[in-house]
C-alpha cells in the first residue's frame, strides 16, 4: 500500500512541475522598443551649425514622446508620418562649433517600452 502511496506522490509532482514550468505568455508583456534608421547627416560627417538632420522612427513609435537633444541641449522637432513609420527633421544649434556632436533621440513605444539611439557629427566652421 506505501508503495502506491508513493508512486502517486511522485507522478502528482512531475505532472505539476511540468504544469507550473511552461507558465503563462499572457503574463509576460513583450518589450517593443522604438527604433531608429536612416540619419541624415551620416554619422561623423563634417556639417555646419545649423544644419539640418533627419531621421526615420518606426511605426511603434509614439510621436508625441520623442526627444532629441545636441550635446544635452534640447532641440525642437518636427514629426511627419511617413509610410507606416515617422520622418523626424531638426536643425542643430549654432551654439556649437568646432567640435564633436551626438544627436540623441529618446521615444516610447507600446507597453510604455523606451527606446533611445544617437549618431555622431563633426560640427566645423
Amino acid at each position: 500500500m506505501k508503495s502506491y502511496k508513493t508512486l502517486w506522490l511522485v507522478t502528482l509532482m512531475i505532472i505539476s512541475g511540468n504544469v507550473w514550468s511552461y507558465g503563462s505568455s499572457s503574463s509576460a508583456k513583450a518589450c517593443d522598443k522604438p527604433k531608429f534608421s536612416e540619419f541624415s547627416p551620416v554619422s561623423n560627417a563634417e556639417v555646419a551649425p545649423k544644419s539640418a538632420f533627419s531621421f526615420i522612427a518606426s511605426a511603434n513609435t509614439n510621436p508625441d514622446s520623442i526627444i532629441v537633444t545636441v550635446k544635452n541641449q534640447p532641440v525642437e522637432v518636427t514629426v511627419t508620418p511617413k509610410n507606416q513609420s515617422f520622418l523626424v527633421t531638426g536643425t542643430l544649434p549654432d551654439t556649437i562649433k568646432k567640435d564633436f556632436a551626438r544627436i540623441s533621440i529618446a521615444a516610447d513605444g507600446p507597453n510604455q517600452c523606451k527606446g533611445t539611439d544617437g549618431w555622431l557629427v563633426k560640427i566645423i566652421e
